[in-house]
C-alpha cells in the first residue's frame, strides 16, 4: 500500500515539474531571465530534497529508537516470566 502512494505522489511531482518546465519555457522572460529562474527553482527543490531527506532520517532514527526500547521490554518481560516459570516448577517439584 505504502508503494502505491510512494508511486502516485512520484507521478504527481514529475508531472508538476514537467507542467512548470513547460510553463517556464513558454514564459516571456528573456534566456537569461529564464536560466536565473531555473537555477533559483533547482537549488530551492535542492534545499527541500536535502530538508525531507534529513527529516525522514530523523524519523527514522526515532523509530529505530522506540523499536528498541520496545525489543528491550519485551525481553524484560520474556525473561521475568521464565524465570517465575522455572520458580514455579521448581517449587512444585521440591
Amino acid at each position: 500500500m505504502a508503494d502505491n502512494v510512494g508511486s502516485k505522489v512520484s507521478f504527481f511531482l514529475v508531472g508538476l515539474g514537467i507542467g512548470a518546465l513547460v510553463g517556464i519555457l513558454f514564459a516571456p522572460k528573456s534566456g537569461e531571465e529564464t536560466r536565473e529562474y531555473l537555477s533559483s527553482k533547482a537549488e530551492e527543490g535542492r534545499d527541500y530534497a536535502q530538508k525531507k531527506a534529513r527529516e525522514l532520517r530523523e524519523r527514522a532514527e526515532d523509530l529505530l529508537e522506540r523499536s528498541k526500547e520496545i525489543m528491550a521490554r519485551q525481553k524484560d518481560a520474556i525473561s521475568n516470566a521464565t524465570g517465575k516459570e522455572a520458580y514455579k516448577r521448581e517449587a512444585k517439584l521440591s
